[in-house]
């Protein structure tokens, strides 16, 4: 235990710590993506799809007549061919039109969530066609064609808060590499939605080009200060409508002479304290121990009350 390594074994110890770093590759940038959106508009993409996904549980509950969860999985950039090599063969692909801008988008639901949606368009339950691994045929493209349409009414009404983009069907494709509407190495933006029914769970993929994204750069950064005037103006109401429930101590006090503590020590019944107050001396209204209005004692039948006649600047 308390042999000392020789100059010899400690040289070949830092020998086999430099090789391995010559192996450990380096890590690579690449600088030939000015496709490439920033982060910021990602973030702001991932709540727009948050708002999708609370739209589309709704929607697809009501067509399907099932109860379905739906959850946000991802947002990232990847190359199209990242994107394409991630998904199931075969599997339902859609290409979207994106007008009034160039460019397509891809649409792809697992066959996992296929089989069984289709089911329940025909009247089942959905439980016993999870696990069929096949192409699907025209006519069940056709039965699918009204699920499409939702996904991506809900989608455009998503995205009416940054702009309008039309999302359209144009084609509908089994095997994702013959799906050739981008380069393999252009940068998409990816969405990830994971929908479970009952025992069921699959993932809807979205993919957008960056390019597109990055043209309407200055609508996210409108869409973005628009959001933070309502929400500030939203928060306001909101705060307003907590507080109106709330009670508050009102008191009015007719102010008079100073006593010493002997003199009020010495107060006994039957005497009498003048305040030495004109009728028309206003009257100090509190809240909660704050001087907020000036009043003037009044009668209404039987009762006093006061009648405010100016109200005390002061914090709000």
């Amino acid at each position: 235990m308390n042999r000392q390594l020789s100059q010899q074994e400690i040289d070949a110890v830092f020998q086999n710590l430099q090789d391995r770093k010559r192996e450990t590759p380096a890590a690579k940038f690449d600088f030939r993506r000015p496709d490439r959106i920033p982060k910021s508009q990602v973030r702001a993409i991932h709540l727009l799809h948050d708002t999708f996904v609370r739209n589309v549980v709704s929607s697809l509950s009501a067509y399907l007549r099932s109860y379905l969860t739906v959850n946000l999985v991802s947002v990232e950039q990847l190359s199209y061919a990242e994107f394409l090599d991630g998904l199931p063969s075969p599997t339902c692909m859609v290409s979207l039109g994106l007008k009034p801008y160039d460019g397509n988008g891809v649409l792809e639901l697992n066959p996992s969530l296929v089989f069984p949606i289709l089911e329940m368009l025909l009247g089942g339950n959905g439980k016993s066609s999870g696990a069929i691994q096949r192409e699907i045929t025209e006519i069940e493209q056709r039965l699918l064609d009204g699920l499409f349409r939702i996904i991506l009414n809900d989608l455009r009404e998503a995205w009416k808060g940054v702009t309008e983009v039309d999302f359209t069907i144009e084609a509908m494709e089994t095997e994702p590499q013959l799906l050739h509407i981008l380069a393999p190495n252009e940068a998409v933006v990816s969405i990830g939605v994971e929908i479970r029914m009952g025992d069921t769970v699959g993932m809807m993929n979205i993919a957008l080009p960056s390019i597109v994204i990055k043209m309407m750069r200055q609508k996210f950064d409108q869409q973005w200060l628009v959001r933070k005037t309502q929400a500030t103006e939203a928060e306001q109401a909101r705060g307003l409508r907590m507080l109106q429930e709330a009670s508050l101590t009102l008191e009015a006090r007719l102010e008079g002479p100073r006593l010493s503590v002997r003199d009020f020590l010495n107060l006994e019944e039957g005497f009498l304290l003048t305040f030495d107050l004109p009728i028309e001396h206003p009257v100090e209204l509190t809240v909660n121990g704050e001087r907020k209005f000036s009043a003037q004692v009044v009668s209404t039948g039987k009762k006093r009350a006061c009648l405010v006649e100016e109200v005390r600047p002061g914090k709000a």
